[in-house]
Protein backbone atom coordinates (compact mmCIF):
# COMPACT_ATOMS: atom_id res chain seq x y z
CA UNK A 1 0.00 0.00 0.00
CA UNK A 2 1.45 3.37 -0.99
CA UNK A 3 1.39 6.35 1.30
CA UNK A 4 0.19 9.56 -0.34
CA UNK A 5 1.49 12.72 1.25
CA UNK A 6 -0.96 15.61 1.30
CA UNK A 7 -0.18 19.27 1.81
CA UNK A 8 -2.38 20.96 4.42
CA UNK A 9 -4.82 23.37 2.82
CA UNK A 10 -4.28 26.97 3.91
CA UNK A 11 -7.59 28.78 4.16
CA UNK A 12 -8.24 32.24 2.78
CA UNK A 13 -10.73 34.92 3.73
CA UNK A 14 -12.82 36.62 1.07
CA UNK A 15 -10.45 39.60 1.34
CA UNK A 16 -7.28 37.66 0.53
CA UNK A 17 -6.92 39.16 -2.94
CA UNK A 18 -7.51 42.65 -1.54
CA UNK A 19 -4.68 42.21 0.96
CA UNK A 20 -2.32 41.00 -1.73
CA UNK A 21 -3.29 43.90 -4.01
CA UNK A 22 -2.20 46.26 -1.21
CA UNK A 23 1.15 44.48 -0.98
CA UNK A 24 0.55 42.95 2.45
CA UNK A 25 3.09 40.56 3.91
CA UNK A 26 1.14 37.31 4.27
CA UNK A 27 1.75 34.56 6.83
CA UNK A 28 0.21 31.24 7.80
CA UNK A 29 -1.74 31.94 10.99
CA UNK A 30 -3.44 28.87 12.43
CA UNK A 31 -3.97 27.52 8.92
CA UNK A 32 -5.12 30.87 7.48
CA UNK A 33 -3.28 32.98 4.91
CA UNK A 34 -3.43 36.33 6.70
CA UNK A 35 -1.74 39.75 6.46
CA UNK A 36 0.81 40.36 9.21
CA UNK A 37 1.58 43.91 8.08
CA UNK A 38 1.20 46.24 5.12
CA UNK A 39 3.87 48.20 3.25
CA UNK A 40 4.76 51.79 4.14
CA UNK A 41 3.29 52.86 0.79
CA UNK A 42 -0.21 52.38 2.25
CA UNK A 43 0.71 53.72 5.70
CA UNK A 44 1.64 50.32 7.02
CA UNK A 45 4.29 48.57 9.05
CA UNK A 46 3.52 47.11 12.47
CA UNK A 47 4.53 50.22 14.42
CA UNK A 48 2.68 52.63 12.12
CA UNK A 49 -0.43 50.44 12.16
CA UNK A 50 -0.31 50.16 15.96
CA UNK A 51 0.01 53.95 16.41
CA UNK A 52 -2.83 54.56 13.93
CA UNK A 53 -5.19 52.49 16.07
CA UNK A 54 -4.17 54.30 19.25
CA UNK A 55 -4.42 57.79 17.76
CA UNK A 56 -6.84 57.60 14.83
CA UNK A 57 -8.21 54.42 13.25
CA UNK A 58 -7.05 51.11 11.79
CA UNK A 59 -8.93 48.57 9.66
CA UNK A 60 -8.52 44.81 10.19
CA UNK A 61 -9.77 41.74 8.37
CA UNK A 62 -10.76 39.36 11.19
CA UNK A 63 -12.89 37.03 9.07
CA UNK A 64 -10.83 34.06 10.24
CA UNK A 65 -12.67 34.27 13.56
CA UNK A 66 -15.51 31.80 14.05
CA UNK A 67 -19.21 32.30 14.77
CA UNK A 68 -21.62 29.91 16.49
CA UNK A 69 -25.35 30.64 16.71
CA UNK A 70 -27.56 29.12 19.39
CA UNK A 71 -31.28 29.68 18.96
CA UNK A 72 -34.41 28.14 20.47
CA UNK A 73 -36.40 27.95 23.70
CA UNK A 74 -33.41 26.62 25.69
CA UNK A 75 -30.75 28.84 24.11
CA UNK A 76 -30.08 30.76 27.33
CA UNK A 77 -29.88 27.57 29.38
CA UNK A 78 -27.43 26.13 26.86
CA UNK A 79 -25.22 29.22 26.89
CA UNK A 80 -25.28 29.25 30.68
CA UNK A 81 -24.22 25.60 30.78
CA UNK A 82 -21.23 25.99 28.46
CA UNK A 83 -19.92 29.43 29.45
CA UNK A 84 -18.46 30.83 32.67
CA UNK A 85 -19.99 34.32 32.62
CA UNK A 86 -23.65 34.97 33.42
CA UNK A 87 -25.52 35.35 30.13
CA UNK A 88 -28.81 35.88 32.00
CA UNK A 89 -27.59 39.42 32.72
CA UNK A 90 -27.51 40.30 29.03
CA UNK A 91 -30.18 42.50 27.55
CA UNK A 92 -31.05 42.03 23.88
CA UNK A 93 -28.27 43.77 21.99
CA UNK A 94 -25.66 43.36 24.70
CA UNK A 95 -22.41 41.35 24.61
CA UNK A 96 -20.03 39.99 27.25
CA UNK A 97 -16.58 38.45 27.46
CA UNK A 98 -16.72 34.82 28.60
CA UNK A 99 -15.06 31.44 28.12
CA UNK A 100 -15.85 27.82 27.38
CA UNK A 101 -14.25 25.53 29.95
CA UNK A 102 -13.33 21.89 30.27
CA UNK A 103 -14.59 20.03 33.38
CA UNK A 104 -11.18 20.66 35.00
CA UNK A 105 -11.71 24.44 34.76
CA UNK A 106 -9.22 25.03 31.95
CA UNK A 107 -9.96 26.74 28.65
CA UNK A 108 -11.63 25.33 25.57
CA UNK A 109 -11.53 28.92 24.30
CA UNK A 110 -12.43 32.43 25.29
CA UNK A 111 -15.45 33.90 23.51
CA UNK A 112 -17.65 36.94 23.11
CA UNK A 113 -21.31 36.14 23.78
CA UNK A 114 -23.82 38.38 21.97
CA UNK A 115 -27.52 38.27 22.80
CA UNK A 116 -29.27 38.97 19.50
CA UNK A 117 -32.87 38.16 20.48
CA UNK A 118 -35.09 36.65 23.14
CA UNK A 119 -33.82 33.15 22.39
CA UNK A 120 -30.83 33.82 20.13
CA UNK A 121 -27.13 34.10 20.97
CA UNK A 122 -24.00 34.43 18.87
CA UNK A 123 -20.63 33.20 20.15
CA UNK A 124 -17.56 34.66 18.44
CA UNK A 125 -14.65 32.24 18.79
CA UNK A 126 -10.96 32.13 17.85
CA UNK A 127 -9.68 31.16 14.42
CA UNK A 128 -7.32 28.41 15.55
CA UNK A 129 -10.02 26.65 17.56
CA UNK A 130 -12.98 26.93 15.17
CA UNK A 131 -13.76 23.26 14.57
CA UNK A 132 -12.83 22.18 18.09
CA UNK A 133 -15.07 24.86 19.62
CA UNK A 134 -18.06 24.07 17.43
CA UNK A 135 -17.84 20.36 18.13
CA UNK A 136 -17.49 21.04 21.85
CA UNK A 137 -20.50 23.40 21.91
CA UNK A 138 -22.63 20.99 19.89
CA UNK A 139 -21.69 18.00 22.04
CA UNK A 140 -22.32 19.82 25.31
CA UNK A 141 -25.72 21.27 24.39
CA UNK A 142 -27.49 18.19 23.03
CA UNK A 143 -29.74 18.06 26.08
CA UNK A 144 -31.16 21.51 25.37
CA UNK A 145 -33.97 22.48 23.02
CA UNK A 146 -31.96 24.81 20.81
CA UNK A 147 -30.34 24.74 17.41
CA UNK A 148 -26.55 25.07 17.18
CA UNK A 149 -25.22 26.41 13.87
CA UNK A 150 -21.68 27.00 12.66
CA UNK A 151 -21.89 30.34 10.82
CA UNK A 152 -18.14 30.83 10.64
CA UNK A 153 -18.01 30.94 6.84
CA UNK A 154 -21.09 33.15 6.48
CA UNK A 155 -19.46 36.46 7.39
CA UNK A 156 -16.61 38.70 6.44
CA UNK A 157 -15.76 40.40 9.73
CA UNK A 158 -14.10 43.80 9.48
CA UNK A 159 -12.81 45.55 12.59
CA UNK A 160 -12.70 49.36 12.60
CA UNK A 161 -10.60 50.20 15.64
CA UNK A 162 -9.45 53.44 17.21
CA UNK A 163 -10.77 56.70 18.67
CA UNK A 164 -11.90 57.90 15.23
CA UNK A 165 -13.59 54.62 14.35
CA UNK A 166 -16.99 56.01 15.31
CA UNK A 167 -16.52 58.97 12.94
CA UNK A 168 -15.44 56.71 10.09
CA UNK A 169 -18.25 54.19 10.42
CA UNK A 170 -20.82 56.96 10.84
CA UNK A 171 -20.06 57.94 7.24
CA UNK A 172 -21.16 54.50 6.05
CA UNK A 173 -24.22 53.61 8.15
CA UNK A 174 -27.69 54.84 8.99
CA UNK A 175 -27.21 53.88 12.67
CA UNK A 176 -26.62 56.58 15.26
CA UNK A 177 -23.46 55.01 16.65
CA UNK A 178 -23.43 57.36 19.64
CA UNK A 179 -26.31 55.29 21.03
CA UNK A 180 -24.35 52.03 20.79
CA UNK A 181 -22.40 51.54 24.01
CA UNK A 182 -19.18 49.56 24.34
CA UNK A 183 -19.97 45.83 24.22
CA UNK A 184 -23.40 46.39 22.69
CA UNK A 185 -24.56 45.39 19.22
CA UNK A 186 -27.18 46.51 16.75
CA UNK A 187 -28.26 45.96 13.14
CA UNK A 188 -28.37 48.55 10.40
CA UNK A 189 -27.41 49.52 6.87
CA UNK A 190 -23.68 49.61 6.15
CA UNK A 191 -22.29 50.52 2.72
CA UNK A 192 -25.79 50.07 1.31
CA UNK A 193 -26.20 46.56 2.74
CA UNK A 194 -29.22 46.02 4.97
CA UNK A 195 -29.43 44.25 8.33
CA UNK A 196 -25.69 44.22 8.98
CA UNK A 197 -24.58 43.27 12.49
CA UNK A 198 -22.59 46.12 14.06
CA UNK A 199 -20.80 45.40 17.35
CA UNK A 200 -18.93 47.93 19.45
CA UNK A 201 -16.26 45.39 20.32
CA UNK A 202 -12.66 44.65 19.40
CA UNK A 203 -9.34 43.13 20.40
CA UNK A 204 -7.14 46.21 20.54
CA UNK A 205 -7.86 47.74 24.00
CA UNK A 206 -9.29 50.67 22.05
CA UNK A 207 -12.75 51.89 21.12
CA UNK A 208 -14.07 50.59 17.84
CA UNK A 209 -16.54 48.46 15.93
CA UNK A 210 -16.75 45.13 14.17
CA UNK A 211 -19.10 44.72 11.23
CA UNK A 212 -20.33 41.40 9.82
CA UNK A 213 -21.02 41.49 6.08
CA UNK A 214 -21.85 38.69 3.61
CA UNK A 215 -18.76 36.62 2.90
CA UNK A 216 -18.86 36.56 -0.90
CA UNK A 217 -15.69 38.03 -2.38
CA UNK A 218 -17.31 40.78 -4.44
CA UNK A 219 -19.35 42.21 -1.57
CA UNK A 220 -16.54 41.82 0.93
CA UNK A 221 -14.00 43.63 -1.25
CA UNK A 222 -16.45 46.44 -2.01
CA UNK A 223 -17.12 47.07 1.69
CA UNK A 224 -13.42 46.81 2.58
CA UNK A 225 -12.50 49.35 -0.09
CA UNK A 226 -15.33 51.70 0.89
CA UNK A 227 -14.25 51.58 4.53
CA UNK A 228 -10.64 52.38 3.58
CA UNK A 229 -11.77 55.20 1.26
CA UNK A 230 -14.02 56.73 3.90
CA UNK A 231 -11.19 56.49 6.42
CA UNK A 232 -8.69 58.57 4.45
CA UNK A 233 -9.80 61.83 6.05
CA UNK A 234 -9.25 60.26 9.49
CA UNK A 235 -5.82 58.81 8.73
CA UNK A 236 -7.12 55.22 8.58
CA UNK A 237 -4.69 52.49 7.53
CA UNK A 238 -5.15 48.77 6.88
CA UNK A 239 -3.73 46.72 9.75
CA UNK A 240 -2.41 43.18 10.03
CA UNK A 241 -2.00 40.56 12.72
CA UNK A 242 1.30 42.03 13.87
CA UNK A 243 -0.29 45.23 15.14
CA UNK A 244 -3.30 43.31 16.42
CA UNK A 245 -0.96 41.31 18.64
CA UNK A 246 0.97 44.27 20.04
CA UNK A 247 -2.26 46.19 20.64
CA UNK A 248 -3.89 43.35 22.56
CA UNK A 249 -0.67 42.81 24.55
CA UNK A 250 -0.62 46.44 25.69
CA UNK A 251 -4.19 45.92 26.89
CA UNK A 252 -3.43 42.53 28.53
CA UNK A 253 -6.02 40.80 26.36
CA UNK A 254 -5.39 37.03 26.45
CA UNK A 255 -4.47 34.93 23.43
CA UNK A 256 -5.38 31.26 23.28
CA UNK A 257 -2.29 29.07 23.44
CA UNK A 258 -0.43 31.78 25.32
CA UNK A 259 -2.18 33.31 28.35
CA UNK A 260 -5.00 30.74 28.26
CA UNK A 261 -5.02 27.08 27.20
CA UNK A 262 -6.33 23.64 28.11
CA UNK A 263 -3.71 23.47 30.88
CA UNK A 264 -4.37 26.90 32.46
CA UNK A 265 -7.37 27.58 34.69
CA UNK A 266 -9.41 30.73 35.15
CA UNK A 267 -7.85 31.79 38.46
CA UNK A 268 -4.31 31.43 37.15
CA UNK A 269 -5.18 33.56 34.13
CA UNK A 270 -6.59 36.30 36.36
CA UNK A 271 -9.98 36.23 34.63
CA UNK A 272 -12.01 35.65 37.79
CA UNK A 273 -14.06 38.85 37.30
CA UNK A 274 -15.66 37.18 34.28
CA UNK A 275 -16.32 33.86 36.02
CA UNK A 276 -19.64 33.77 37.88
CA UNK A 277 -19.37 30.77 40.19
CA UNK A 278 -22.60 31.92 41.84
CA UNK A 279 -24.42 30.59 38.77
CA UNK A 280 -26.24 27.33 39.61
CA UNK A 281 -24.17 25.23 37.20
CA UNK A 282 -21.74 25.37 34.29
CA UNK A 283 -19.03 23.11 32.90
CA UNK A 284 -15.89 23.51 34.99
CA UNK A 285 -17.55 25.18 37.98
CA UNK A 286 -16.88 22.38 40.47
CA UNK A 287 -13.20 22.13 39.56
CA UNK A 288 -12.79 25.89 39.81
CA UNK A 289 -14.30 25.99 43.28
CA UNK A 290 -11.86 23.29 44.37
CA UNK A 291 -8.93 25.10 42.75
CA UNK A 292 -9.87 28.35 44.47
CA UNK A 293 -10.01 26.60 47.83
CA UNK A 294 -6.57 25.03 47.42
CA UNK A 295 -4.96 28.14 45.90
CA UNK A 296 -3.01 28.65 42.70
CA UNK A 297 0.64 27.74 42.15
CA UNK A 298 1.15 30.29 39.38
CA UNK A 299 -0.31 33.60 38.33
CA UNK A 300 -0.15 35.86 35.28
CA UNK A 301 1.94 39.00 35.71
CA UNK A 302 3.03 41.98 33.66
CA UNK A 303 6.73 42.66 33.13
CA UNK A 304 8.62 45.67 31.90
CA UNK A 305 12.17 45.10 30.77
CA UNK A 306 14.73 47.13 32.70
CA UNK A 307 17.75 45.70 30.91
CA UNK A 308 18.17 45.73 27.15
CA UNK A 309 16.28 43.04 25.29
CA UNK A 310 12.81 41.85 24.37
CA UNK A 311 11.15 39.05 26.35
CA UNK A 312 9.88 36.76 23.60
CA UNK A 313 7.19 34.10 23.93
CA UNK A 314 8.35 31.03 25.91
CA UNK A 315 11.50 32.67 27.31
CA UNK A 316 12.32 31.49 30.83
CA UNK A 317 11.69 33.70 33.86
CA UNK A 318 14.38 33.59 36.57
CA UNK A 319 14.49 34.92 40.11
CA UNK A 320 17.35 37.19 41.19
CA UNK A 321 19.41 34.10 42.05
CA UNK A 322 19.09 32.84 38.49
CA UNK A 323 16.68 29.99 39.27
CA UNK A 324 13.92 29.26 36.76
CA UNK A 325 10.49 30.12 38.18
CA UNK A 326 8.23 30.65 35.17
CA UNK A 327 7.91 31.54 31.50
CA UNK A 328 6.86 34.33 29.16
CA UNK A 329 3.48 33.86 27.47
CA UNK A 330 3.65 36.94 25.23
CA UNK A 331 6.35 39.57 24.84
CA UNK A 332 7.13 42.41 22.46
CA UNK A 333 8.16 45.99 22.02
CA UNK A 334 5.09 48.10 22.79
CA UNK A 335 4.96 50.77 20.04
CA UNK A 336 2.65 53.23 21.79
CA UNK A 337 4.24 52.87 25.22
CA UNK A 338 7.76 52.72 23.75
CA UNK A 339 8.75 49.98 26.20
CA UNK A 340 9.59 46.29 26.05
CA UNK A 341 6.80 44.48 27.88
CA UNK A 342 5.67 40.91 28.52
CA UNK A 343 3.12 38.72 30.21
CA UNK A 344 4.40 35.75 32.17
CA UNK A 345 3.40 33.00 34.58
CA UNK A 346 5.27 32.88 37.89
CA UNK A 347 4.51 31.62 41.42
CA UNK A 348 2.27 34.06 43.37
CA UNK A 349 5.08 35.02 45.74
CA UNK A 350 6.87 36.72 42.82
CA UNK A 351 3.82 38.64 41.57
CA UNK A 352 3.93 41.84 43.65
CA UNK A 353 4.35 45.06 41.68
CA UNK A 354 7.97 46.17 41.92
CA UNK A 355 9.40 42.66 42.25
CA UNK A 356 12.71 42.31 40.42
CA UNK A 357 13.01 39.29 38.11
CA UNK A 358 15.09 38.24 35.15
CA UNK A 359 14.24 37.08 31.66
CA UNK A 360 16.69 34.65 30.10
CA UNK A 361 17.73 36.11 26.75
CA UNK A 362 20.50 34.36 24.82
CA UNK A 363 21.45 32.37 27.93
CA UNK A 364 21.79 35.47 30.09
CA UNK A 365 19.45 36.86 32.73
CA UNK A 366 18.22 40.34 31.78
CA UNK A 367 16.64 42.46 34.49
CA UNK A 368 12.88 43.00 34.46
CA UNK A 369 10.34 44.37 36.90
CA UNK A 370 6.75 43.37 37.72
CA UNK A 371 4.43 46.24 36.77
CA UNK A 372 0.67 46.88 36.98
CA UNK A 373 -1.55 45.62 34.18
CA UNK A 374 -3.07 46.34 31.79
CA UNK A 375 -0.05 48.18 30.47
CA UNK A 376 -2.36 50.52 28.49
CA UNK A 377 -5.87 51.79 29.21
CA UNK A 378 -7.81 53.76 26.64
CA UNK A 379 -8.45 57.37 27.75
CA UNK A 380 -11.81 58.06 29.34
CA UNK A 381 -14.09 60.25 27.29
CA UNK A 382 -14.61 63.72 28.69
Amino acid sequence: MSIVETTPVVRKTALNAAHRALGAKMVDFNGWDMPVEYPASVGGGIIAEHIAVRTSVGIFDVSHMGDIRLAGPDALAAVQHISMNDASRLAIGQAQYSALLYPQGTFVDDVIVHRLGNDEYLLVINAGTREKDFNWVRDNTRQFNCKVQNLSDDFTQIAIQGPKGVDLLSRLTDVDLRTVKFYWVTHGTVCGLNNILIARTGYTAEDGFEIYVPSDETTSERVWNEVLAAGKEFGAVPCGLGARNTLRLEGKLPLYGHEISDTINVWEAGLDRFCKVEKPEFVGREALEQARATGTKRTLIGLEMVGRGIARDSYRILNTEGQEIGYVTSGSYAPFLKKNIALAYVPPEFSAVGTELQVEIRNQGVKAEVVPTPFYKKPKKS
